[in-house]
């Protein structure tokens, strides 16, 4: 079952281009050693572990969560269908083949500021933000999420008045969690393209708000 807190209680295929050059770390060299083994034993075929990759980093990402964003910033009831069952509003949206998780969409509020972790791992909506951050899966967030949202928010730049709660979310295995941020002032004249431009992925994670045009 997946957790929520307030502040009150509070694989890696390698794709690079060669004319670039790049540092590699221990854990790619890793990652490299075991994708040979694994396909030299025959575990593994390499056109099926390209066609993951290239579906994880070109077809799905934080695109389709800003579209589904901006398209709940428009229409109500895309909204409250959004709010009821994440998976299936946003498969309306045909962006994406399937949505795999059970996702829940958690609306940011002016008294309610949502944030999404996972403290046992690196659990995370993939089909509709792609590729994980770094820092999210890092033991500093995973840890300070939890027992200070407040800090953490005010490292990524977000100031919030005291009197918005702060509500971290805990992801699992099962249950993953996307953040409904609040349209910004001075987009009333946007249509849901230029709105979708405003969303980030960390704004639908909880650790940034998206910024209007005025700013």
């Amino acid at each position: 079952m997946a957790h929520d807190h307030t502040d009150e209680t509070h694989h890696a295929h390698i794709h690079h281009d060669p004319d670039q050059p790049q540092e590699v770390d221990e854990a790619q060299l890793r990652v490299r050693a075991l994708e040979t083994i694994l396909v030299e034993k025959g575990y593994v075929d390499p056109a099926t572990l390209d066609s993951i990759i290239d579906y994880f980093e070109h077809r799905v990402g934080p695109h389709v969560g800003a579209k589904a964003v901006a398209r709940a910033w428009v229409d109500e009831s895309f909204k409250r269908a959004l709010l009821e069952d994440g998976a299936a509003a946003i498969q309306t949206l045909n962006l994406v083949p399937r949505i795999g998780d059970h996702l829940i969409v958690v609306e940011n509020t002016p008294m309610q500021h949502n944030m999404v972790v996972c403290t046992l791992c690196s659990c995370y909506p993939w089909d509709v933000l792609g590729l994980p951050p770094t820092w999210y899966k890092s033991a500093a967030y995973r840890s300070r999420a939890i027992i200070d949202p407040r800090g953490v928010l005010t490292d990524f730049g977000v100031a919030l008045p005291e009197s918005t709660e702060i509500r971290v979310w805990d992801s699992t295995a099962e249950t993953r969690f996307l953040v409904l941020p609040m349209r910004p002032a001075n987009t009333e004249s946007l249509g849901e393209d230029a709105l979708a431009a405003l969303v980030t992925r960390n704004s639908m994670i909880g650790t940034a708000v998206p910024v209007g045009p005025s700013a």
